[in-house]
């Protein structure tokens, strides 16, 4: 595998490469980016993974700081997994650049994260929309954990007429319910084992919201439920129409249930 530190030397290993296919990463990777990386490898294209802790999709310094980092195993599962290069940037090999793109932000930004986060997305299109233009990808794989993100991003290639696939890959999930994430390292064995139940309840809500035919959807009892498993903090629970990106009333809508919350100060998203 190839480490490359500058976007000059990046652009030419990939300017005799037919097709890029490009997994964007913060590094601390885990069992959800090997299956992102694996999807990516069966296109039989040349892969590039970057790793890239971004400091403007951050909304503290403590939480930057805080961000699970470990390149020496990271590099040994990216050899493993026989990816053609890694992208290892620093913040001025990113930003020192004016983009032809500006950043398009749907009105989906809005909600859910975003509506607890300010600037998180516009933070996050911005790395991606420059890794876009630098690396020029044919296919992006990004995970559905972080629906909201996929969705952004998505809606602004559209709207640039970016000539980039997204590839959306499934959440792998540990022991079936909690999706596997950099800061699950942050937890202990009892906070998993809570993490869990609380995945269980809100698939189990999902699966009786279907089954008896609700047509009011209401998930105030869940919140009760997830409370009373010692949870302090829920930033939201909402049932979101997939299509519309609007909140979802009916059973018969095409929905998942998205969640926010806090086990001690980690913070644990999933959409079901």
């Amino acid at each position: 595998m190839k480490i490359i530190r500058q976007k000059k030397d990046l652009k030419n290993f990939i300017k005799s490469k037919n097709t890029i296919s490009f997994v964007p990463t913060m590094g601390g990777l885990h069992k959800g980016h090997e299956q992102l990386i694996k999807q990516a490898k069966n296109k039989k294209q040349t892969l590039v993974v970057s790793i890239f802790v971004n400091p403007k999709q951050f909304n503290s310094k403590k939480d930057f700081s805080s961000y699970p980092r470990n390149l020496k195993k990271d590099i040994n599962l990216l050899n493993k997994l026989k990816v053609d290069c890694l992208y290892y940037p620093n913040y001025k090999d990113i930003f020192n650049f004016k983009t032809k793109n500006k950043i398009y932000l749907h009105p989906f930004s809005k909600k859910l994260c975003g509506k607890f986060r300010p600037g998180h997305f516009e933070g996050v299109l911005n790395v991606v929309n420059r890794f876009l233009e630098i690396i020029k990808p044919k296919f992006l794989y990004l995970g559905k954990k972080d629906f909201q993100q996929l969705i952004l991003i998505k809606k602004h290639i559209l709207n640039k007429q970016i000539d980039t696939t997204i590839v959306p890959c499934e959440t792998i999930r540990f022991k079936k319910f909690l999706p596997f994430s950099s800061r699950n390292i942050h937890l202990n064995n009892n906070e998993i084992n809570s993490a869990i139940k609380i995945f269980k309840l809100i698939k189990n809500e999902k699966y009786e919201i279907k089954k008896n035919k609700i047509k009011n959807i209401s998930l105030n009892k869940l919140k009760h439920q997830i409370y009373d498993l010692g949870i302090k903090k829920i930033e939201y629970i909402d049932a979101i129409n997939i299509k519309k990106l609007k909140i979802a009333k009916k059973y018969n809508e095409n929905f998942k249930i998205f969640c926010a919350f806090y086990i001690n100060k980690v913070r644990l998203i999933d959409n079901i």
